[in-house]
């Protein structure tokens, strides 16, 4: 077609074979939408298409992703609110018959609706990070690591020290949304890529393969593209896929190091963390040295 239909916040350009999204970056344009930039969104991607009435004098057209195809709809579980739904276009009142127009040229185009056998959408690109509530998480698009905040991160996380998953290592990823109750990042190893598969995992706040978000920390439009990136890295590596070999972690900061030790010892003195557990840690911390 190679039309572009505008609306509020983002504008669709349809091509013979996909949906370009392009996100605009107004002040009122939510931040998700913003950090997306754009998407091709591919039609062998796409179930079907929708036109619905919208609130003051607005219609939506958006399109429905088909279950597998984007691994930031998958991430999202549902969890996202309306306004930050990728897939929605909003649009004038007026428009809404050249709306219909193009709903109908896109349901014209649409094969397979089932569950696709891979990601068919992009997820963002590597390198990405996120400031936690008790960490910093960071992925370079082979691991992903978490480096404790010695102010939020509990002492289970402070025993078990800074941690580094290889993709290879891992099952899935588990985000539950900063705009509800308790949200987190899990890394789900590749043994039990479902929470059912595991029920003994330890609350997020003492899990070291979670970081735990809260107010201002792991906002939606930081922590649910990482969490696509890692799904998408996931199942592109494979069953099969060799593990790459452990790089040496870089030297640290003393005064960080400095910093860790004396956290370490109030640990110590408030009896949450026993005298062996002390100098154990305290070797692993002078050793980054």
């Amino acid at each position: 077609m190679g039309d572009v239909l505008a609306g509020f916040h983002a504008a669709w350009e349809f091509e013979s074979d996909s949906v370009l999204i392009r996100y605009e970056r107004g002040i009122r344009t939510p931040k998700l939408f913003q950090a997306l930039g754009e998407r091709r969104v591919p039609l062998e991607a796409l179930a079907g298409v929708t036109l619905t009435p919208g609130r003051r004098g607005t219609v939506v057209l958006r399109a429905e992703p088909r279950p597998g195809a984007d691994p930031l709809m998958e991430a999202a579980a549902g969890q996202l609110k309306e306004g930050c739904d990728p897939y929605r276009l909003v649009l004038p009142a007026e428009r809404e018959t050249l709306a219909e127009y193009y709903a109908d040229e896109l349901r014209g185009l649409l094969g397979e609706t089932g569950k696709t056998e891979r990601y068919l959408v992009a997820a963002p690109e590597a390198p990405l990070q996120f400031k936690a509530y008790d960490g910093k998480a960071s992925f370079d698009g082979t691991s992903v690591s978490f480096r404790w905040s010695w102010t939020g991160a509990s002492s289970a996380k402070w025993k078990a020290g800074d941690q580094t998953y290889p993709v290879a290592g891992l099952g899935g990823v588990e985000w539950r949304s900063p705009e509800l109750f308790e949200g987190y990042l899990r890394l789900l190893p590749r043994d039990a890529s479902a929470p059912a598969a595991a029920p003994a995992v330890p609350q997020a706040d003492q899990d070291p393969a979670a970081v735990v978000f809260g107010l201002g920390y792991g906002p939606v439009h930081e922590s649910l593209p990482f969490a696509a990136a890692v799904l998408a890295a996931v199942r592109e590596r494979g069953e099969g896929a060799p593990v790459p070999v452990p790089v040496p972690a870089p030297r640290r900061d003393p005064a960080d190091i400095a910093e860790r030790i004396r956290h370490l010892g109030e640990l110590h003195q408030a009896g949450l963390v026993t005298d062996e557990e002390f100098s154990s840690k305290k070797a692993e911390l002078l050793a980054e040295l």
